[in-house]
Parts: C-alpha cells; structure tokens; sequence
C-alpha cells in the first residue's frame, strides 16, 4: 500500500509515463487526471472538452473564457458598460467569475451562489422604491428565469394594471411613481406641448382625451368646442382669434384694434351674428350701413343707400340731417313734422326734388288749378287752411261784413275761384224768403252787415211812395208774384183790393176819390 505523499508520486510517474509514450492522448488523459470533480448539469457535455472552458497555462484569461459563452454575453456588456449587478460595483466586476461561480463540485452542484434576503437591490441598475421595496423577490423574478433578465420597465409588471389599454404606451413613469400607482405626477406644461391654462386646469383628462387616447390628440379648439359653437361654423376654427381659456364668454377679441371698422354707439351692444352672417375669414362683410340694416330701412330705399347722411351710429332713430343747412328748403311749419317719404317718394332718384307747393301738393289742390301753382301767395307751411293771406279786395269782390268771417268753402264749395259768381242769390237762394219774387237784386235792400237788416227806401228808389197803411205793409203784401222789368206792377188801388170793393165796381176803380191811404174806411169827399 502507498502512503498519501507516495500515491500522488506515483500518479505523477504514470503520468509522465504517459506523456513520453503516446503524446497523441495526453491531453485528454491529462486532463481528466487533474480535473478536481464533476462540472455542474449545464457543463457536463463540455467535462472532456477543458479547452472549451480553461486555457493552459493562462490562469488570467478564465474570465474571458467565462464571458465568451453565449449564455453570458449579458453580462459581459453590462460589465464593458459598467451596468447592472457585474458592471456597476467595482469588486464584483474586477474579481475572477470563478470567485463566486466555482464549478467541478458535482452535477448539482449550485455555483451560483444568491442570497435573495440578504441582496442588495441598490448595486442593481434597478433601485428599490416605494411600493417596490415591500414587494417579495418573485413578484419581479419568476422562477427558472435569470435575475438580470428581469425588465426594469413599468410595462412589463403592470401591464394587467394598465387602464389605458396601452394607449398611452409604455412610459408609466411619465405619470405614475413608485409610491403609489393611482398617485399620478403628470405635468402637461412640461411634459407636452400644449400647457393647461385657464378653465382646462380643472378638467379631467377623458373630457379632452375621449376614450383615453393621448396620442395625436388635436390642439385646435374646435376639436373639442364644436358643440359649443354658436356661430356653427360661420367664423371657421380660429376660436383664439376671439375666445381666451379663462372663461368662453370672456372675449379678447378688440375690434377697434384688430379690423378696420371701429364699433361706436349701437354697433358696440350688437352681437358678433348681428353683422357677420358669414365666416368672416373667407368673406367680410361690406362696411356699408345699408349692407346690414336693409331690413330696417323704412324709405323702402327711397333715399338710397348712403344712410350716414342722415343716421349715427349713437341711435337709429337719431338723425343728424340737417335739412336747413344741407338743403336749400329749411322745414317749417307742418313740414317740420313730416316723414322724409312724405316728400321722398321716388327711390333712386339723385336729382333735387321740384321746391314749390305744387309738386307735393297737387293732390290737395281743392282750386282744381285754377288758382295757378303759386301756393304761397295764399297759404303757408304753418297749414294749409291756417292764416289764409288772399287778399280778396283785389280780386273784384271785397269781403264786407258777415263776409269777412266766412271760410273760403262757404261761397267756394266746388273749390272753383275765379269764374265764381258774384250775384247774391248764387250764395243765397236757400236764404231768400221773398221765394225769388224780387229776382237776383237782393243788394238792392239787404247789406253784407246782415241779412235781416236791410235799407231799402220805396220813396226814393220807386215811384211809388208808400204812405198811410201801406208804410207797415211786408213787402209781399203787395208782392205777390215776380217782379218783371218789362212789366211794372199796376199802383192802383183796385190792383190790390178788388176783393174789399164792397161797391162791387159800382163806382169804377178809383178807389182813391173816395179812400185814403190812411185808412180805406176813411171816406173823402167824391173828387171829379
């Protein structure tokens, strides 16, 4: 029997033995002399292969061998980039592989030897935080995968707790943080370019995101306030030309500053749709009055389209017309009253309207223009019938008396002036109670002062003195039929008292023999 010391010479002699006599073999058989134990399950259709693992004599270059294996290339850059568990810490990564991962220890052997307890999470790439530190090993790491095969990306743990279905990728740590989940840091001025201002800071994210798509979301407001848009389109998408996101009510818009036509008076009360019936980016509106208040003219276009003229801004019932200084016919009288289509009634025209009476007024004309055109050598603006200036002494027939006080229309009911006639009974016939005995010369006793006070003198102006009874006699005593020119009434007595001749025509018809005047039964001595 060989001692300890003598049996490992002897290997040694058989060995060299060996060598010297089939140098073909030797590497093979060498080196399954030296190979301290059985390599681990992974390594084992390498244990005859030493060369796929060790190099000879070169001790310094295992490490390499170890990296160069497909199953380490990970490490391998995470140590070239000083990353992870092997790259970050510098003892780990300067040290030989075989320090911690020692094989020829038995095909079931562990050469990987992990403490899970007592582990450093923070010589990972991947610090434990928050929720994260409470949470056991497998909740990351499933079994019979590699611990530095565990992603770090939030995605791909939670991807189960991912409300929103992927939509908005896989950058969680955009909003959530490890303290929480539900506890969202999301900052949209930073972290987009579209910062919240206004009434958006206290919006939810499903009222702009619908169906919590965060990706290629519009910016345009219209996107989102079509629905809100009372103009329905008319003004396009250019809501910021107008609106601001303080408040959608509170506009920003200055048209003063930002058109050429400034607001004054009503115009600054009017709403936006009051004017702009179309988009005013694509059409503007005409900056005429008329353009827009057509509806409101009630010339009817009479006095065409320039309305300023007369108009302000301040009011439309406000009119700065001036037609005594504009115009070379100042308004007096009923005409200050008027309407302008009293007078302007014909739309279009440009030329000045006719200036006298007669153009206006034909209609009016009760002289059925006998009097002429010159209306106002008798009337005046203060009214037609008012303050009548004719001066009727100076058309043939002066106004006396009761005529004085009379209306035109009482003698001139036709409204006929100048063949009017003059003869009293024209005037008078209904008025004549002599019933037309005494013809057409009621001048002949009565006066213009009045009708019952008359003044004719049968003394004077017949031949035929009226004396005794005859004087209180009424004119149709003895009147009893038409006086006719041609034939004078007889001034007899018997032409008058043929019927009180109680003589029966005894003695004739001269009465006055024997009557008087004074009385007819005051008899006279007979005379011859």
């Amino acid at each position: 029997m060989f001692s300890a010391p003598g049996l490992y010479s002897a290997r040694l002699l058989i060995l060299l033995l060996i060598v010297l006599t089939e140098p073909v073999m030797a590497g093979g058989v060498l080196d399954s002399l030296i190979m301290p134990g059985e390599v681990i399950q992974g390594h084992a259709r390498f244990e005859q292969q030493c060369e796929q693992c060790h190099e000879k004599l070169k001790k310094a270059e295992q490490n390499s061998r170890c990296l160069a294996c497909h199953d380490h290339q990970n490490i391998a850059e995470d140590i070239k980039n000083r990353k992870g568990f092997h790259g970050r810490s510098e003892n780990v990564r300067n040290s030989a592989c075989k320090h911690c991962h020692t094989d020829h220890k038995g095909r079931s052997a562990r050469i990987v030897l992990f403490d899970e307890a007592a582990f450093d999470h923070q010589a990972s790439d991947f610090v434990l935080r928050g929720a994260h530190q409470s949470l056991a090993c497998r909740a990351c790491h499933p079994k019979k995968q590699a611990y530095s095969q565990a992603k770090s990306d939030c995605f791909s743990c939670h991807e189960q707790d991912d409300n929103h279905r992927g939509r908005l990728g896989k950058s969680c740590d955009n909003c959530h943080q490890e303290e929480a989940w539900k506890r969202a840091e999301f900052d949209h001025d930073l972290d987009t370019n579209y910062p919240l201002e206004g009434k958006h800071r206290e919006l939810g994210c499903k009222l702009c995101h619908a169906g919590e798509n965060y990706k290629d979301t519009p910016l345009a407001c219209v996107a989102c306030h079509q629905l809100n848009d009372v103009h329905s389109g008319k003004y396009g998408n250019s809501c910021p030309a107008c609106h601001i996101t303080q408040e959608w009510k509170d506009l920003h818009f200055n048209h003063d500053l930002d058109t050429k036509y400034k607001l004054k008076g009503g115009h600054k009360k009017a709403s936006c749709n009051g004017c702009h019936q179309d988009n005013p980016y694509e059409k503007k509106p005409k900056q005429s009055c008329y353009s827009c208040h057509r509806l409101d003219d009630v010339h009817k276009g009479v006095n065409g389209e320039k309305c300023t003229k007369c108009h302000t801004t301040q009011g439309w019932s406000e009119v700065a017309f001036d037609h005594a200084k504009d115009t070379h016919f100042p308004l007096r009288g009923k005409h200050d009253g008027l309407v302008c289509e009293a007078c302007h009634k014909v739309a279009g025209k440009k030329r000045a309207l006719r200036m006298e009476c007669v153009a206006c007024h034909m209609d009016d004309d009760s002289h059925n223009e006998q009097q002429g055109d010159q209306c106002q050598r008798c009337h005046n603006e203060q009214g037609w019938s008012v303050d009548v200036l004719f001066d009727h002494d100076l058309g043939g027939f002066p106004l006396i008396g009761q005529h004085s006080a009379l209306a035109c229309e009482s003698c001139h009911i036709s409204g006929r002036f100048k063949d009017a006639e003059k003869a009293c009974h024209t005037c008078h016939q209904q008025d004549d109670v002599h019933e037309g005995r005494f013809l057409d010369s009621c001048e002949n006793c009565h006066t213009p002062n009045d009708w019952s006070l008359w003044l004719f003198e049968h003394a004077r102006q017949t031949d035929y003195p009226l004396e005794g009874k005859h004087e209180g006699l009424s004119c149709h005593s003895c009147h009893k039929i038409k006086i006719d020119p041609d034939n004078k009434m007889s001034q007899t007595c018997y032409s008058c008292h043929s019927q009180q001749d109680k003589h029966r025509k005894a003695f004739g018809r001269r009465c006055e023999r024997c009557h008087t005047s004074r009385s007819f039964s005051d008899i006279q001595m007979l005379k011859r």
